[in-house]
């Protein structure tokens, strides 16, 4: 088959030979069929680039082997061609998919700026669709743990729908990744995705940045922009870190969601938006709610549907899976051979908490990647590389923190030792016994 090759479905000899010499002088690779069912036989097992098809075919009709054909491949263009032109013909023809309808006697300048137009349409689909592959597999949700498939059954059900979702949980525990998983499950997976990270923003410009603003309406505003309501029309508005919002903004993204529609900053002229919201937060809402701290009402709007993302810690299991992962991604993106984690260096990484969750894996992992020249990493290798500080004024209380810091401690000086309990014992000067009481109290592993 070539590159370029056009199906001719008519059964009049005449006008297949006809379009068929009118291709080939143009360098086209020309197939021909005289029935419908022949048609859909051919593109069964093979993919040529246009077919011409005639509406009026005996036995299976035009209309009828449109749609088998778009069964089998719907980025196939199909151009309907019929001597008895009908507007209800058309009309339906092209709602099933086909590219264009043209009427005999077929004009030769029509033919071929439809065949070109029809292919070029072709390649930019098989682009988008390409992209959008990557896309999903790009933002992939990783794990087998029982709180990482309760949160995608979730995200696929939700997803469908059109309502509003407050996604919480920890920084760099996946709130992004689980507001674009929502947006390409849904209807508007073709549509804008757009992102506004509201504490990045200052407060005198999120309210430009949401809804846009006119030319002269503040000092700066040189021309008129469009806001992120604006652009994300048909599609999913995602407002991250929402529990760092202002008030006053609360109260203007609250009257949007009520109505759909706003005004630019210095606009008078109402813009109507059909936007879904995803929302996500790493505050506990409710409390701030009752500290007067965000609204209760636009939590009520946003918490349509709840999604809870589990922090890293409480789906270990999910480490050595998203290991494999994060290095296949760094080793596609250097142009370089894969790397492994040997059982010592894993155990390390499973003995670590992760703060800063699965943000941070990724972070140690590319580190470790580019840092370590050989092909295995070892737990010496991890010891150097892997951030280890902790925000002890994080923690809640003393005993919290005190905890933390001693199982990090041990783990450390266990390494220093290589792993051998009475000599870290001997070296923290406390028993074997009570050291053996620590390991098994703070869940380290001993390779």
């Amino acid at each position: 088959m070539s590159d370029n090759t056009i199906l001719i479905v008519d059964d009049e000899q005449s006008i297949r030979e006809t379009l068929g010499e009118i291709f080939e002088d143009e360098g086209f690779s020309v197939v021909v069929a005289s029935s419908g069912e022949e048609a859909v036989e051919f593109v069964n097992k093979h993919t040529p680039d246009v077919i011409f098809l005639d509406l009026w075919l005996p036995g299976m009709d035009g209309i009828d082997t449109l749609e088998e054909i778009k069964k089998i491949n719907q980025y196939i263009p199909v151009i309907i061609i019929s001597g008895h032109g009908k507007i209800d013909q058309a009309v339906k023809s092209t709602k099933m998919g086909a590219y264009d309808f043209l009427e005999k006697p077929l004009s030769l300048e029509r033919v071929l700026l439809t065949v070109k137009r029809a292919i070029e349409r072709k390649e930019l689909q098989l682009q988008n669709e390409s992209l959008r592959k990557e896309t999903i597999k790009r933002y992939m949700m990783i794990g087998e743990s029982e709180g990482m498939a309760e949160l995608i059954n979730q995200v696929e059900i939700a997803g469908k729908s059109n309502a509003r979702v407050l996604i919480m949980g920890e920084s760099g525990s996946g709130k992004e990744l689980v507001a674009r998983n929502l947006h390409l499950q849904s209807d508007r997976a073709n549509k804008p995705f757009v992102e506004v990270n509201c504490v990045a923003i200052p407060t005198e410009l999120i309210e430009s940045e949401l809804f846009g603003h006119e030319k002269g309406s503040f000092t700066g505003a040189f021309e008129k922009k469009k806001g992120k309501f604006e652009l994300s029309h048909e599609g999913t508005l995602f407002l991250d870190e929402i529990g760092d919002m202002s008030l006053t903004t609360q109260a203007k993204v609250l009257r949007v969601i009520e109505t759909q529609e706003f005004q630019r900053v210095g606009g008078s002229k109402n813009i109507k938006v059909d936007v879904r919201i995803i929302a996500a937060t790493n505050k506990d809402l409710p409390k701030e709610v009752k500290e007067g701290k965000f609204r209760e009402d636009l939590f009520f709007r946003l918490n349509v549907i709840p999604i809870i993302v589990p922090p890293l810690r409480e789906r270990k299991e999910d480490l050595p899976i998203l290991i494999d992962y994060f290095m296949n991604l760094f080793a596609t993106e250097y142009g370089k051979p894969v790397k492994t984690i040997d059982k010592d260096a894993q155990k390390i990484l499973n003995n670590y908490d992760w703060p800063g969750n699965v943000r941070e894996l990724k972070n140690t992992l590319e580190r470790l990647f580019i840092m370590v020249q050989a092909k295995v990493i070892t737990s010496s290798e991890v010891s150097i590389y892997k951030n280890t500080s902790v925000d002890y004024f994080a923690f809640e209380t003393l005993r919290e923190a005190r905890d933390s810091f001693e199982k990090d401690y041990i783990i450390k000086q266990l390494i220093k030792h290589k792993w051998n309990v009475s000599k870290t014992a001997e070296a923290l000067q406390i028993e074997r016994s009570n050291l053996h009481r620590k390991i098994k109290s703070y869940g380290i592993s001993i390779p």
